[in-house]
């Protein structure tokens, strides 16, 4: 039986560095991935990138002024359903 279905990861720090999104999860585990996957975070200023707020009890993160969600689940299965960017998000 699958248990993620009823216990998704979780978020409960986030930490957007120049080069970095950092994710620390409830249980422990550290997520680090490449700003520049994420191409409106890479191009905002960080006063935008360091105002965010936890979706669904941390199962995904929401930066308003940057009409931008990134959910937990997508980061822990990358190599599944690689991010790319967009020609618009350029």
């Amino acid at each position: 039986m699958n248990t993620s279905a009823f216990n998704p990861a979780r978020a409960e720090k986030v930490k957007v560095t120049a080069h970095d999104l950092i994710v620390h999860l409830v249980d422990g585990r550290r997520i680090e991935v490449p700003l520049a996957w994420f191409p409106r975070l890479c191009r905002a200023k960080p006063s935008e990138r360091n105002k965010f707020r936890f979706i669904g009890n941390g199962i995904g993160i929401h930066w308003p002024k940057l009409d931008e969600d990134i959910s937990v689940a997508g980061l822990l299965n990358i190599e599944n359903h690689p991010l790319v960017a967009s020609a618009r998000d350029n």
